[in-house]
This record gives structure tokens, sequence and C-alpha cells, in this order.
């Protein structure tokens, strides 16, 4: 009789497990077969985990980082503090401090584990403001990212972890780094401050539907320009580049650029309304993004498959539900008063 070998898991952390992309990659790498740890500082807000162990840790504290990585083959560093432009362009010193400290210390730890591979996840924010001060600007490519002239300290923080998890190669680790543009989808923050734009004009349009209200407000004169890359096409970029032989920055994004305007009249047409638009003042970003697929297609055959149509109305669906369930629980909160 042969004896069965016992085929070993490949385990894997992923901080950052208890927000948006983080807890989507758990739940994508389980159905790859591996045996995942995730961690963050909350667990995920809309849905269980399925990780097979969840550690609340803070990894600005030396020794919760080293507890975060032990015993896992693969990390992917995803944990940040982070927002819409609303939170990030009022919040520099913060987030600089406390993501370099999270990432200083994650990877130093995953170097002192052993650990194989390690993603790091950058954003198109490293990119400088001088290349998207119109709205029709070309695709940002990987090498556009130097001279480098980030907007706001969220983006310094990322191009200075680049460089870092780049060098980190020295010490065998082989580092993988993407530069996320505008990811979104269900089960991510759609109120509270810290929201991206695409779920907070879901919740704005499915608001204006709910009350019989037309008007929605918009920051600036909605003219500026952005590309918005569905979570799942995200999370299997994410996949392909760790699991690849390329060391520099990838971006992972789509490369459709509509403007905010274009953005809340697609939303509008899914809501089944019609919108009126309020322009007030408010911090903007950039005049214009999007992202050039070029690198990504060539050296992973990766690209985005999910239809900016198809991933709003994901998006607006579940946020809808979530704000009809809000709405029914704060009325239910009064009544029982």
């Amino acid at each position: 009789m042969v004896a069965r070998t016992k085929i070993k898991k490949t385990k894997v952390t992923i901080t950052g497990a208890g927000g948006f992309i983080g807890h989507h990659l758990v739940a994508f790498l389980k159905t790859k077969g591996y045996w995942v740890r995730g961690v963050d500082i909350k667990k995920p807000e809309y849905e269980k985990t399925t990780a097979d162990e969840f550690l609340l840790l803070d990894l600005r504290i030396w020794d919760q980082a080293k507890k975060a990585v032990q015993g896992v083959n693969h990390v992917y560093a995803l944990a940040a503090d982070m927002g819409g432009m609303g939170f990030i362009s009022s919040n520099h010193a913060m987030i600089l401090h406390d993501n370099a400290l999270i990432n200083l210390n994650t990877i130093e730890a995953a170097r002192l584990a052993s650990v194989e591979r390690y993603f790091y996840s950058s954003s198109a924010c490293v990119y400088p403001e001088f290349l998207q001060e119109k709205t029709n600007i070309a695709p940002l490519k990987e090498s556009d990212a130097l001279p480098a002239q980030p907007q706001d300290a969220y983006g310094w923080e990322k191009l200075l972890t680049e460089k870092l998890a780049f060098y980190y190669q020295e010490y065998g680790l082989k580092t993988r780094i993407a530069r996320f543009h505008n990811i979104f989808g269900p089960l991510g923050t759609w109120r509270g401050g810290r929201e991206k734009v695409p779920a907070a004009f879901c919740r704005k349009i499915a608001f204006a539907k709910l009350m019989d209200n037309p008007e929605i407000e918009i920051w600036g004169d909605g003219l500026q320009t952005r590309s918005f890359c569905y979570i799942d096409d995200c999370v299997k970029g994410i996949y392909k580049l760790m699991m690849s032989d390329y060391a520099q920055p990838l971006n992972i994004g789509q490369d459709r650029m509509v403007s905010i305007n274009q953005l809340a009249d697609i939303i509008a047409q899914i809501a089944g309304v019609d919108i009126k638009k309020k322009y007030i003042s408010g911090p903007q970003g950039v005049r214009g993004r999007n992202s050039d697929n070029t690198q990504s297609k060539k050296v992973l055959n990766w690209f985005p498959e999910v239809s900016l149509e198809e991933g709003l109305k994901k998006n607006y669906d579940w946020i809808e539900d979530q704000l009809i369930a809000f709405i029914e629980e704060r009325i239910s909160q009064q009544k029982n008063k």
C-alpha cells in the first residue's frame, strides 16, 4: 500500500485584512488553496473573514509586526492609514508617521522571519503632480514616477516604501510592488469621511433616490478625470504580480478615463434617477489621472475584464442595500427611545 504524501499548504499573511482590498484578497487566496492569516487593527466591517486565522495587531508596534509574519511563506502588505481625498488631504502628519512605521516594521519583520515573497501595495498617488494638472492627461507610465513630486504625504510615503521594498531584494526577499489606481467595489467604506468617490456617489445618489430629492453635491466643477478599477480585477492582478518574476513597480488599474461628472451620470443611470449636480468647494486631488497598462499587459498578461458600468452596478446595489438598512435601523432606534 502506497502511503499518501500530505501536501503542505503555502502560508500567507495579509496585513490590512480588515480593510476593503485585504478582505477581498483573503477570500481570493482561500479559493487558491492557501492557508491565510489576516492581520489588522480591526476585523472586516461588512462580512465575516474567511481567513484561517485573524489577528488583531497594531503594526506600528515592532513586537506585533513580528508576530504578524511568523511562520508564513508570503506576505501581502496592504495595511495603511488611508481614505478618500477628504481624509488624505487633511491628515498628512498622521498618515506619513503611521504608514512609515507600519511598513518599516512589516518588511523588516518579514526579512527576519525568512519570508520568501513580499507584496507591497503602493498607489497611483506616487505620480508627480506636474503630470496631472490637466483633465485630458496622458496615461501614467511606471517610469513617470521620477522625478518625484507626489501631491500629498500619502504619496510620498508610498514612494519611499516602494524604494525600500525594491532594495530589500538585497537580502534575498522577492519583493513585488503594485500601484493601485482607484480600486472600488462592494464591502468597502461607503460613509463616514474615508470613502472613495465611487462609494460616495453611490451613497449620495441612493439617498437622493430614496428621499426623492435629485440634488447631489460634487467637490469642484466635476471635470476632473480618473480611471476606476473593479476589485475582482485588482485581486487577480495582485496575485499574478506576486507569483511573477517582475520586481519593478507595476500599475494595477483601469485604463478608461472618465470625468467625475460622467461617473455621477453613470451611477444615476444605474439607479434609474435624474440628478441635479450642486458644485461646492472641497479637496479635488490632481486634475486628471489615468493608468497606462502597457507594462502590466506585457509582463503579466493582465488587464481589467470588468467594465466600469458592470462594476458600478454591483457597487451601487450593495451600497443602496446598506443605506436602506442603515436608515431602517435609525428609525427603529428613534422609535425605541
